[in-house]
């Protein structure tokens, strides 16, 4: 085996599941399991009322300066995060798991030191023997 076999590319990096990457200066900032409740769904009785999604957002973060100095402002916040899901989900019924996915992404894209985001979306209660069901998806912001 030669040293370019163990040799991983810069979009493996990031689309797996390490994610934080000294060597790239990248800096790994997620939401775990976020549970809310949501208006979600294309057959009628999803129409009806909100269901429980869980929510797992993984964010690729170019780094500004090492070590960051101990201020809010100088990384990516998981609360502003947590708040903008919060506010997609909000706005009104969507049809599906993969729209709400790709609005939030979008919304962490928005930051410019996110480098990448990974967006998982899974609805708690819609198979009897299936924990969940759902969609994950990862976005870039520019291309690698």
């Amino acid at each position: 085996m030669t040293a370019n076999s163990y040799k991983v590319s810069r979009a493996d990096r990031v689309s797996g599941t390490r994610i934080a990457d000294a060597r790239e200066a990248i800096r790994h900032v997620f939401v775990r399991n976020l549970v809310l409740m949501a208006n979600i769904g294309i057959h009628t009785h999803e129409k009806t009322g909100p269901q429980r999604l869980r929510l797992n957002v993984d964010l690729a973060v170019r780094e500004q300066g090492l070590p960051p100095e101990d201020e809010i402002s100088q990384v990516v916040c998981y609360e502003e995060i947590t708040n903008g899901v919060r506010a997609i989900v909000g706005r009104g019924h969507v049809n599906l798991v993969e729209t709400l996915a790709e609005d939030i992404a979008a919304m962490c894209l928005k930051d410019p030191r996110v480098r990448s985001a990974r967006v998982r979306v899974e609805k708690l209660d819609i198979l009897e023997h299936a924990e969940s069901v759902g969609v994950e998806i990862e976005r870039f912001s520019s291309p690698i």
